[in-house]
């Protein structure tokens, strides 16, 4: 059974930082492209950031554009998303998900797994 658990987040003063992990189980790892979402009340699940299978390559959303880091560690099978400079905005709920598509494929939400989310609320 494949699970996707996330963790690390919580309330962040606006200009704070946070990081969020991604542990899967049960998929081989390193032959998934990996990514971050968040959905914020009311609104669509959007893409945050991706990284393909080997970590050389990766690709954000404009809004989060220098401001986070996706990584992935695929010995100790781990995705982690470094945010920095957070705004009010940023506040969402942020989900894992692993797809075995490319980079373009999982922008455009084609997941084959997800996790449950995290949730990140940032006060001003």
């Amino acid at each position: 059974q494949v699970q996707l658990v996330e963790s690390g987040g919580g309330l962040v003063q606006a200009g704070g930082s946070l990081l969020l992990s991604c542990a899967p189980s049960g998929l081989t790892f390193s032959s998934y492209t990996m990514g971050w979402f968040r959905q914020a009340p009311g609104n669509e699940r959007e893409f945050v950031a991706a990284i393909n299978w080997s970590g050389g390559s990766t690709n954000y959303a404009d809004s989060v554009k220098g401001r986070f880091t996706i990584s992935r560690d695929n010995a100790k099978n781990m995705v982690y998303l470094q945010m920095s400079s957070l705004k009010p905005e940023d506040t969402a709920l942020y989900y894992c998900a692993a797809s075995t598509a490319s980079i373009f494929g999982i922008k455009n939400k084609i997941v084959n797994h997800w996790g449950k989310g995290t949730l990140i609320t940032v006060s001003v």
